[in-house]
């Protein structure tokens, strides 16, 4: 009886088929690394933009609050007039000469209710630091439409309250305005808070307390690991 052999050439396109076979049923160590490199080039991809995200929705969140708490100081300084309504804004004699009287808050004016013109509010800084019934600023802040000091409102909607009794005052958040004259013809040009122009060629003059005022409210926010305030948003408008 004769068994059938296949031809070499046969047998050892058999057993090459069957090597290719065998190793085609996984994968090399090439083969894992690389889709291994791949899987976690994606995974950082989307961590890194789930962060971008995450800083882009922060950052407009405060935005949005900066925006408000600067239109609340504006508001609230909408219906004051330029300078104290009583007083107004004048040059005193004195032995070293003429002293402007007005400008600031005046006698007795200590707190946002008794402040009742613009210029009181030159350079005020409204902030809280963090340490339960201190201000971090001029007056505790920030405020509001109503002068009122704005708190802290924990995750379950509740007021936060100091050890005394008292709201806590928004944290991280500082409000700073300032109050310049400027040129009735050019609101770029500011001037110092005594300055006049004096009538001739033809022209009648500013006096002292005539000129337009620029009020700027810039708002700064502190986070809890941050060193310095960050300047978050800034508006300004004129006071005819």
């Amino acid at each position: 009886m004769h068994l059938f052999r296949a031809p070499a050439r046969r047998q050892s396109s058999m057993a090459t088929r069957t090597r290719r076979r065998r190793r085609s049923d996984g994968f090399t160590l090439i083969e894992t690394s690389l889709a291994l490199i791949i899987i976690a080039v994606g995974v950082l991809a989307l961590v890194e933009a789930q962060q971008a995200f995450i800083r882009s929705n922060d950052w407009s969140s405060h935005a949005a609050t900066a925006n408000y708490l600067a239109n609340e100081v504006r508001e609230l300084m909408r219906r004051l007039p330029k300078h104290d309504p009583v007083t107004g804004l004048y040059f005193e004699s004195g032995a070293g000469g003429d002293v402007l009287r007005g400008w600031g808050p005046d006698g007795g004016e200590f707190g946002i209710e008794d402040f009742d013109d613009v210029d009181d509010f030159d350079g005020l800084r409204l902030a809280f630091n963090g340490t339960p019934g201190l201000a971090d600023g001029d007056l505790p802040g920030p405020i509001d439409a109503f002068g009122a000091v704005i708190p802290q409102i924990n995750n379950d909607g509740a007021v936060e309250m100091s050890a005394g009794g008292t709201p806590v005052p928004l944290r991280g958040w500082t409000q700073r305005v300032t109050v310049r004259k400027v040129d009735p013809d050019n609101p770029g040009i500011v001037y110092p808070s005594d300055h006049v122009i004096a009538a001739g060629g033809g022209s009648a003059g500013v006096a002292v307390d005539r000129f337009p005022l620029r009020v700027t409210v810039d708002v700064f926010f502190r986070g809890v690991f941050d060193t310095e305030d960050t300047l978050v948003t800034s508006v300004t408008w004129i006071v005819p």
